[in-house]
């Protein structure tokens, strides 16, 4: 019997997956640590008075320069991809990205004006580099086992909320606790920690990643029969003219907002300048794409259709989705009672205890499992790993000693006090973070991924079609308990106190969501793309993935608008609205993509 090219990466196997998935994912559990941990901080940062070290700009404003900073970060990867594939390979563009991200937020840290655009810019570009080349090499490693895909991809996934739960719990506290600089620099280190890792592991991929070579062009091409269609030169030149325009309208809504209107590229157009230069770029996307169709054999044009389909429906999801960072942190911040007492204080210290204690000690364990498959042979990255372990412990820990402290149910002395950095307190106070609340979706999807991983793999695994719409449903779900909740609160209010039982129940419903739509779509994307295309179409699906972040920073732009004429809950009703919308559509086509992916499931 004749082995599978990738049968050396399951030898060894953890949890069922090659041992190669368990780099990857604290590779990405890291990197995401300092991206989601920098992102739970970036509103609230912008939005506080200068008196609170903030900038002290409006929401609008904020929202704008959000939406456009992580539309620009997904946008960035078609350039990463194009890279990886053609110059660099994975590997190099994994590290090439890493070591930007991680000068970037070592800016942010500085704090001055110049550093944080600089690295705000420098974390654009990192991410670009480092995203869709993770997600490439294990497309790559699974090629022979289309089956476990979507598991890989789900446990993968939940490395990627194991970061970001801990990068929003750690730096989003040290950001509003401590001090701004904090929280940006911790991100920063853990981006080094993982980038040295994964460096020290790599030769466990085997050849996988490595720099294009023409041999290794040559067996992808040979392996590929499919019909050719080249960019033309006229082709090209559009190509230009929609990405100058596309980049033109993501940097000039907040850079015109910004700058009071003195600075607006589109000005000449009139006052919807920005909105002209876009939809003539979709345009031209559009009739491009069409055309570009038309040339690929009819299975490879109808393969890419249904990705085409499911990129769209992403579009909504993100737009929606994303209010987490942004309008629902807002909530949190300003219409949400955070100040607990008595009984209450005591049981969110045990439960923040608990959800701190028990990820970090699964994520743990599974470090334990990896070390026993690789640590004699990659020992200095197991060093490493073990390391950064040993600080987020101790971070962590320091943290709730500090809750316990300053809730009144634990006494310190003051040489206590001063060797931990922590201030004295004369009057007991218990008071929720508002970025705490965004580490509920991280927490969620650690608890429930295995649970959908086993549904997908099972005879229950519902159409592609299907995951989508229930996720829609999903959505809307949650978006109409923070609509419900904030019903009672009065056109114009700036200010409330609303039960966190609503934020609660918002991110455990979109975290349902979640899991039924972003690990299923990149899933997608590497079963129906041909593999000369993989990493470029990977950057095309984020495309969509940055306009809906765009759109998510532009529906967070108006939420003051709605919020003084109609009351906050009118936002999020409209929210649900679309949900409902995007999800019946989603269902009503199942039977035309299940034609379109030719048995692919």
């Amino acid at each position: 019997m004749t082995q599978n090219t990738t049968d050396q990466f399951f030898k060894n196997p953890v949890l069922g997956h090659p041992s190669g998935l368990f780099i990857l994912f604290f590779t990405e559990m890291w990197e995401r640590f300092s991206f989601y941990g920098m992102r739970s901080l970036l509103i609230l940062f912008l939005t506080a008075s200068a008196m609170d070290g903030g900038w002290g700009w409006t929401r609008e404003t904020a929202s704008s320069l959000f939406g456009s900073y992580v539309g620009l970060v997904y946008l960035s990867t078609m350039l990463g991809g194009y890279f990886a594939d053609k110059i660099i390979g994975f590997r190099w563009a994994v590290v090439v990205g890493a070591c930007l991200m991680t000068l970037g937020h070592a800016s942010m840290a500085i704090e001055t004006e110049f550093s944080i655009y600089l690295g705000l810019v420098l974390l654009v570009f990192g991410n670009g580099f480092f995203k869709p080349n993770m997600t490439s090499i294990i497309s790559e490693m699974y090629k022979d086992r289309p089956e476990k895909k979507d598991g890989a991809y789900t446990l993968f996934y939940m490395g990627v909320n194991a970061g970001a739960f801990f990068g929003i719990l750690l730096c989003g506290y040290l950001g509003e606790k401590v001090g701004w600089s904090y929280g940006f620099g911790l991100a920063g280190i853990f981006m080094f920690f993982g980038m040295l890792q994964f460096w020290l592991s790599q030769n466990i991929f085997g050849t996988i990643g490595l720099k294009p070579s023409a041999e290794s062009k040559a067996k992808v091409q040979a392996a590929d029969s499919d019909k050719r269609n080249p960019f033309t030169p006229i082709q090209l030149g559009l190509i230009a003219i929609m990405a100058t325009l596309g980049l033109l309208w993501i940097l000039n809504a907040p850079v015109s907002k910004i700058s009071g209107g003195k600075i607006d590229v589109f000005a000449f157009l009139g006052e919807n300048g920005n909105s002209i230069a876009i939809l003539t770029a979709l345009i031209l996307f559009i009739g491009l794409l069409v055309y570009r169709f038309t040339h690929y054999s009819q299975i490879t044009r109808e393969k890419l259709m249904a990705v085409t389909f499911f990129a769209f429906l992403t579009i909504f999801f993100w737009a929606i989705f994303e209010q987490s960072p942004n309008s629902l942190t807002i909530f949190a911040s300003d219409y949400t009672n955070r100040v607990l007492e008595g009984n209450w204080s005591v049981t969110f210290l045990v439960i923040n205890s608990l959800i701190t204690i028990l990820p970090l000690a699964i994520i743990t364990w599974v470090l334990l499992l990896l070390f026993k498959q690789t640590f004699k042979t990659y020992t200095l990255a197991s060093v490493i790993l073990s390391s950064s372990f040993v600080i987020i412990w101790t971070i962590a820990i320091w943290m709730l000693v500090k809750d316990y402290y300053s809730a009144g149910y634990l006494s310190l002395s003051d040489e206590t006090l001063s060797f931990l950095k922590i201030e004295k307190v004369t009057e007991p106070l218990t008071e929720v973070p508002a970025t705490w609340f965004s580490t509920l979706n991280s927490l969620f999807i650690i608890s429930l991924a295995p649970l959908f991983s086993k549904w997908w793999e099972s005879k229950y695994n519902p159409s592609a079609n299907n995951k989508y719409g229930i996720g829609m449903v999903l959505l809307a779900i949650g978006m109409a308990c923070i609509a419900f909740g904030a019903s009672g609160i009065e056109p114009g209010a700036k200010t409330a106190s609303v039960s966190m039982i609503w934020l609660i129940l918002v991110y455990l419903f979109h975290t349902m969501a979640e899991l039924c739509i972003s690990p299923v779509g990149l899933s997608n994307v590497s079963k129906l793309v041909p593999a000369r295309m993989i990493a470029f179409m990977f950057g095309v699906w984020y495309l969509a993935v940055a306009i809906g972040m765009k759109g998510a920073g532009m529906f967070g732009e108006n939420i003051d608008k709605i919020a003084d004429e109609h009351g906050l809950s009118y936002f999020f009703w409209m929210l649900t609205i679309i949900s409902v919308v995007v999800a019946f559509f989603a269902f009503v086509m199942a039977p035309v993509i299940k034609k379109l992916m030719h048995g692919v499931k």
